[in-house]
Order: C-alpha cells, then sequence, then structure tokens
C-alpha cells in the first residue's frame, strides 16, 4: 500500500514521506534487492525506542505527581513493551505496510510481534524526524 496511504491512517502529512517509506523496511527485504540496499528500519527502531520512552515518562510524571519512581517504572514498562506497541501497530494495520523479503513474509512476519513493535517505534521516529517533538506527543498522546 502506498505511504501516502498510511498517512491518512496516521493523522499525518509528512514533508519527507521517505522517513515514513525507511520506517518500514526490515531487514529482510534488503537482502532481496540487487544494487545498493538502502537502510532498514533499524536505526529508526533504536531513535524510536528512545522518544517512546521519553514521552511516556514525561506523561506518567506529569499526570502522577504521587507515584514514586518504582511505580513510575512499571507503568512505563506496561506502556512501552513489545506486546503493547505490537497491538497498537495491529490498530494502525501497520503490518501491510512493512516491506518485507519472501522468507520472512513466507513465515508470518507481517504479523510478528516483534517486526510489529520495531516497525511502530521506527514510525515514531520518523514522526518525530519529520515533524518534531510535539508533533509526535500529540500523535502519541
Amino acid at each position: 500500500m502506498p505511504v501516502a496511504h498510511l498517512e491518512k491512517v496516521l493523522g499525518l502529512e509528512f514533508r519527507d514521506p521517505r522517513l515514513l517509506q525507511q520506517a518500514l523496511v526490515h531487514r529482510s527485504h534488503l537482502n532481496e534487492l540487487e544494487g545498493p540496499a538502502g537502510s532498514s528500519n533499524e536505526r529508526m527502531e533504536f531513535l524510536g525506542d528512545a522518544v517512546l520512552e521519553l514521552m511516556v515518562s514525561t506523561e506518567l510524571y506529569q499526570r502522577f505527581p504521587d507515584m514514586d519512581e518504582g511505580d513510575l517504572t512499571k507503568s512505563r514498562a506496561s506502556l512501552v513493551c513489545r506486546e503493547t506497541l505490537a497491538q497498537v501497530a495491529r490498530r494502525l494495520h501497520l503490518g501491510e505496510y512493512l516491506l518485507l523479503g519472501k522468507g520472512e513474509e513466507g513465515t508470518g512476519g507481517r504479523y510478528r510481534d516483534s517486526n510489529l513493535a520495531s516497525a511502530f517505534e521506527a514510525v515514531v521516529a520518523a514522526v518525530y524526524l519529520d515533524l518534531g517533538y510535539v508533533e509526535t506527543a500529540r500523535f502519541l498522546l
């Protein structure tokens, strides 16, 4: 499916849609390309994880001023975990947009929690890189 369709699903308009496209590239897809392979979503996944942690931590800190550090950490961990992120990715139908290699596709990679969670983190990074902190916070919260 085209990235423009995903922008509508996300409720966002990217200045550089290539960032969103890259967020959807699984490394298995690159293995099957001839010529320069480009980049997978792994670096974006790294950044998106950090952005998620920061934004969720900030929101919990502000919403629950009486919650201690241990409870804040537990709450954040339950929100920023593979299962929760995969659920969000499923609601957004991110699996339909993933670019996968034939082997990954054939073994159900489009529906695998780890791929969906990673794709969501990469999408968060794409939003952050393209639209900034405020728009990313609006998108997430």
